[in-house]
């Protein structure tokens, strides 16, 4: 019988050129490909790697090679198309250690694909609990001493009988998750820039008829006048639009870089393996008839894919708008849109093909241009991550703006946006639709997590979330053309005393801290403005003009004094100017498209305001140090690892203790996979590992055990229901139980109240006054860990008043969960409560952020409640279930396409 090996072992991944290529384990059935691609190798290649010549593999060789256990021994193959270009094994030697040896074809060589390899097989090798990859290089062998040396592993060599010997180190390091993480940027970067910056375009499905889909994206990029041949694929026309056509991608005499597909989605396919066969790079397939349609169309829409990522080609939609790019150097509309922006420097992503137009027309109309546009329709392959990666790179583009209808890998997309945000602004709408033909509600809710989670963890990332796509807009425009704001402080100077006044209210609303507005009065000028605007400059850190005279005719006047003052002021300044939208020629700082320094203008200044109010957000978490996770004292992640491993492979014959606080664990750790309820000892060892301690709770089954129990504890005892569920209900605690006799008062009375049969249990009462919290943890599906902290009182859980982070967590992420619930002030000495020990509780929380990190396993945690004390906190119930998570996280593991 066939050894099996574990699906997540296969994966679609960016090679360094931009490519693409699949990587799986080899299986027996690959002995003739394992042939003929040692047929094509050098004679240097081979020499490498056998350490003399070898003409070719015996029938023995090639049997041993391909017939292997995926545990002692594993190999790993690189396809593209049906053809192997790479090959990597590992054998065992002994219980940590195994040797390790690759070969690439020589035409694949420097394009990353050992390294990639390399990457994946080391996951493989510990998961299979080997500690230590050796190889023997000749010292001539450069190119593998190069992948093995600059993996980032913590690698050792010797010479000795003229060979060198290489020992990696397998453990994970900063340096090697840094190495994988630029990787992967520069692979997916490049692989964008492929589709953005074609030397020659097809169009396939180019039809005679004036209004078809294909014959329109010609026309489009006829008329942007692209700076490269356009071809269009006709099977029986020899010309459209006046363009010579071809009977085929094949038959097409040059090279083509990028296919726009326009074609019936039954046809989709075999055009896909004729552009692979011409060695097209990329394609867009704005044909309908995949995933939005249901099951029969996800299912073509999942061999497009398949296929096109086989042949190395990265896919555009289907069902998408197209790509643009506005670069002079370029001049690239391969969309169905006839209007599109000029040159600007803003990136926009749209997972919509349909709103597409709708939004490229309205960015037109408001006067900014682009960078370039992706409408990405189903997003079967590329996605908003990977436009990401681009735009971090692209010298052109200072903003991004994502529509998004879901969040492919939102884990990923969460590293990458915290990183790039510290640099260039992403502004965010998120819908609550998706285009894969299931109707979803919330997207965030299909993640298990509400939607003020989703929230939270874009704030953490920096990425500012907008309503809609006119506050979209609003906030780009901002962005793109003023500088940032250094703090809320705003000055208001205008000819309108009213509405300068519903500023100053929408400044209050937002947070901002408005100055008295300057009103000039209806008659003023150039000069009344420029000289008010310059006197308010320095006392402020932004801003809005208002022109809105009674009498047109000196904007062109008043406008230039503006500009002047705002560019010597050096602040960020918006106007509500005539009530004109969008960057009006008159406060343009450039001819044709509005360059820096342009003065972005507001129908309304409350308008103005909520923009002006998202940028001061953005600009104060832009000044925040970036953090890192610290290493506490007193963690012991490997032993943790090792019991949550125990108590997984345990038998589960009978549920544990406790098995009732299963009904506790958040509803989203609840899917498929073997789980364990853990008991409250089991909970109280996995938390002692990362120096977290759970007071002792003894249950009691009747007053006499009560008494006994409060006796082995020490006086006081608090007297409280065990159930969770009966736990959440109001005055289901006894505190201050000093002796036997109240001991047995509040049970009779908490049997009364929760019924004969309710489980009760004992426990020391805290020797101080205490605000009561409630820390979860949460192994969400498509983020991964999420930390969530609240208030225990029963108004906080009725109204949901919980902050959530993404783990593992910094000291200042673990201040902002602290912070950010709105009956946060308790916490801080308010209200009449005296100030507690905030610092611990972020100690807390930056452990338990490690742990959740650390362990995938730990499907659900619930700390309830902890109380926070003058001077320490406590942790009075815990529970936990553990899942075998089934593979890495999301953004787990080697490098993969999602």
């Amino acid at each position: 019988m066939e050894a099996q090996y574990p699906a997540h072992w296969e994966a679609d991944v960016v090679l360094s050129d931009g490519g693409t290529a699949h990587v799986r384990p080899i299986r027996p059935a690959d002995a003739d490909r394992l042939r003929t691609f040692y047929s094509r190798l050098s004679e240097e290649s081979i020499y490498f790697r056998f350490f003399g010549p070898r003409p070719r593999l015996s029938d023995r060789e090639v049997t041993r090679f391909t017939n292997v256990d995926y545990v002692d021994r594993v190999a790993l193959i690189a396809t593209i198309g049906t053809e192997m270009v790479a090959v990597i094994r590992y054998d065992r030697i002994d219980a940590e250690e195994a040797e390790v040896a690759f070969l690439v074809e020589d035409a694949h060589q420097g394009r990353g694909v050992a390294s990639v390899l390399l990457e994946h097989l080391a996951e493989t090798a510990r998961e299979n609990g080997i500690a230590r990859f050796v190889a023997d290089v000749l010292p001539a062998n450069q190119k593998m001493m190069g992948v093995l040396k600059q993996a980032g592993y913590t690698a050792q060599s010797r010479f000795a009988d003229g060979v060198v010997r290489m020992t990696l180190d397998l453990t994970p390091t900063e340096t090697s998750q840094a190495v994988t993480a630029s990787r992967e940027h520069r692979a997916e970067a490049r692989s964008i820039e492929r589709l953005l910056t074609p030397g020659s375009v097809a169009v396939v499905g180019a039809g005679r008829e004036p209004g078809g889909v294909g014959q329109t994206v010609l026309r489009n990029l006829l008329g942007a006048d692209f700076t490269g041949p356009v071809y269009p694929v006709h099977r029986e026309a020899r010309a459209v639009a006046g363009v010579r056509a071809y009977p085929s991608v094949t038959a097409i005499d040059g090279e083509v870089d990028l296919a726009v597909l326009a074609v019936p989605a039954d046809g989709v396919i075999d055009v896909v393996k004729e552009c692979a066969e011409k060695g097209v790079r990329g394609l867009i397939v704005v044909s309908s008839g995949f995933g939005e349609t249901g099951p029969e169309g996800r299912a073509r829409q999942d061999e497009l894919v398949r296929i096109a990522r086989a042949y190395g080609l990265r896919v555009v939609g289907p069902n998408c708008l197209g790509i643009a790019n506005t670069d002079p150097a370029v001049r690239l509309n391969a969309t169905l849109a006839a209007t599109v922006p000029g040159r600007g420097r803003v990136g926009f992503f749209s997972q919509s093909g349909a709103l597409g137009t709708a939004l490229l027309q309205r960015v037109a109309q408001r006067g900014m241009g682009i960078s370039s546009f992706v409408s990405a329709g189903n997003r079967a392959d590329v996605s908003g991550n990977d436009l990401l990666q681009y735009w971090e790179e692209d010298a052109a583009t200072d903003v991004i703006l994502l529509y998004l209808e879901s969040l492919g890998n939102p884990r990923k997309f969460a590293r990458l946006a915290r990183r790039i945000s510290r640099r260039k602004p992403i502004v965010v709408v998120k819908s609550g639709g998706t285009t894969q033909g299931v109707p979803t509600g919330h997207a965030a809710q299909v993640l298990g997590l509400p939607d003020t989670a989703l929230s939270a963890l874009f704030e953490q990332a920096g990425v500012i979330r907008v309503d809609d796509l006119i506050q979209q807009f609003d906030v780009a425009q901002l962005l793109a053309h003023q500088p940032l704001p250094a703090g809320p402080r705003v000055g208001l100077v205008g000819n309108s005393d009213a509405l300068a006044l519903l500023a100053v209210d929408a400044c209050a609303r937002a947070g901002l801290e408005p100055r008295p507005p300057v009103n000039l009065g209806a008659r003023a000028g150039a000069a009344e403005f420029g000289a008010a605007l310059a006197a308010l400059l320095p006392e402020v850190d932004a801003a809005v003009a208002i022109y809105m005279p009674p009498i047109p005719g000196r904007a062109a006047e008043v406008a230039a004094e503006l500009l002047r003052v705002a560019r010597e002021g050096g602040k960020p300044v918006l106007a509500t100017f005539e009530g004109q939208l969008g960057m009006p020629a008159e406060l343009r700082v450039g001819a044709e498209v509005p360059e820096r320094g342009s003065i972005p203008s507001y129908a309304a200044p409350e308008e103005a305001v909520r923009a002006l109010a998202h940028v001061v957000r953005y600009a104060r978490w832009r000044e925040r140090p970036a953090g890192v996770p610290v290493e506490e004292p007193g963690v012991d992640a490997a032993a943790a690892r090792g019991l949550v491993e125990r108590l997984l492979a345990a038998p589960a014959d009978a549920p544990p203790a406790g098995a009732a606080e299963s009904r506790a664990v958040p509803a989203a750790a609840a899917g498929e996979g073997a789980e364990r309820v853990l008991s409250e000892a089991e909970v109280a060892e996995l938390l002692a590992h990362y120096g977290l301690t759970v007071w002792r709770a003894e249950v009691v089954a009747s007053p006499e055990a009560a008494v006994d129990a409060a006796e082995r504890l020490g006086w006081p005892v608090v007297l409280k229901a065990a159930d969770p569920e009966a736990a959440k209900r109001a005055g289901t605690v006894r505190l201050g139980l000093a002796g036997p006799d109240g001991v047995r008062d509040a049970f009779a009375d908490l049997l009364r109240q929760l019924g004969p049969d309710a489980v009760l249990a004992v426990q020391r009462m805290v020797p101080q006054p205490a605000v009561p919290t409630v820390v979860n943890v949460v192994e969400d599906p498509g983020f991964g860990a999420v930390v969530s902290f609240g208030l225990g009182e029963v108004t906080a859980r009725l109204l949901r008043d919980e902050a959530y982070r993404l783990a593992p967590l910094t000291r200042e992420d673990a201040a902002e969960l602290v912070e950010s619930p709105r009956a946060a002030p308790l916490l801080f000495g308010e209200y009449g409560y005296p100030p507690v020990a905030v610092e611990a509780l972020e100690e807390l929380l930056v452990r338990v952020g490690r742990l959740a990190d650390d362990l995938p396993e730990v499907a659900g945690l619930d700390l309830d409640p902890v109380l926070v004390g003058e001077s320490e906190v406590v942790v009075l119930g815990a529970r936990a279930v553990l899942r075998h998570p089934g593979g890495p996280r999301p953004d787990g593991g080697p490098r993969r396409l999602s």
